[in-house]
């Protein structure tokens, strides 16, 4: 079993790069731009994911979005990103299945952003304070 998944891991790419060629001479696009593409596509994607996994940590940490779901979604992202950096049409297609589909839909995206009212939370803090120049 173990001989079968590693035929597995390793003829997948062998695979995938073998369908690559056989598409692009079937559209007559090169071969370099089917790969070159898609790999600046997952660099990009990667780049794009650690500067938003930051605002999301931070937006975690005062309250303001869910930890889970912050990182559930940053996870598809970098595993869509990899898959776009494999050589390959079939591993790019996976990507991009990944990154369509609707996983991480929750309350906020069906509810209408109102002005906060009293009961989202907002607090008054009292105290004394003294300006130091």
């Amino acid at each position: 079993m173990r001989f079968f998944t590693l035929f597995i891991v390793l003829a997948f790419p062998l695979l995938d790069l073998y369908t690559t060629v056989r598409l692009a001479r079937w559209t007559g696009v090169p071969v370099w731009a089917w790969l070159g593409l898609a790999m600046i596509a997952g660099f990009l994607l990667l780049r794009n994911e650690r500067i938003e996994f930051r605002s999301r940590t931070i937006a975690a940490m005062h309250g303001e979005q869910s930890l889970l779901r912050g990182l559930f979604d940053s996870g598809r992202k970098i595993l869509a990103a990899f898959l776009l950096l494999l050589p390959g049409v079939m591993s790019d297609l996976l990507a991009l299945v990944l990154l369509a589909l609707p996983l991480n839909i929750g309350r906020e995206a069906y509810e209408p952003s109102a002005a906060p009212d009293a009961s989202q939370g907002r607090r008054t803090f009292r105290g004394e304070y003294r300006r130091l120049n």
